[in-house]
């Protein structure tokens, strides 16, 4: 998957917590918010900024939560987040691996 067809997903589905996010359709989103949020900063648009952050909230938690149940895991497991710094780390190396073959969220994903 690519930048462009990762974007395009996460807004499509902007609020399915239901299949699964391959590393690459996760990390690409993350590439964006983050790449979005620093020239918006550097922009010091702050109003326009913080309408993105509200506007990309939930399809983050959601590309999240079919993150984890790419790897298996319930996508409840992203509260762990909010334990500083542990919490992140986890996530964090959670996001990293690589994809399941079928399991409980369903067959094998779609590269």
């Amino acid at each position: 998957m690519n930048f462009v067809d990762a974007v395009k997903t996460c807004f499509t589905k902007y609020v399915g917590f239901e299949g699964r996010a391959t590393r690459s359709e996760y990390w690409w989103w993350v590439l964006f918010l983050i790449v979005v949020g620093v020239v918006l900063g550097m922009l010091r648009m702050g109003m326009v900024h913080n309408l993105f952050s509200l506007a990309t909230l939930l399809p983050s938690i959601a590309v999240g939560a079919r993150r984890l149940h790419d790897i298996g895991k319930s996508g409840w497991w992203q509260l762990i987040g909010l334990i500083p710094v542990i919490g992140w780390l986890v996530l964090i190396y959670w996001a990293v691996q690589p994809s399941q073959g079928s399991n409980a969220y369903s067959g094998a994903p779609s590269q």
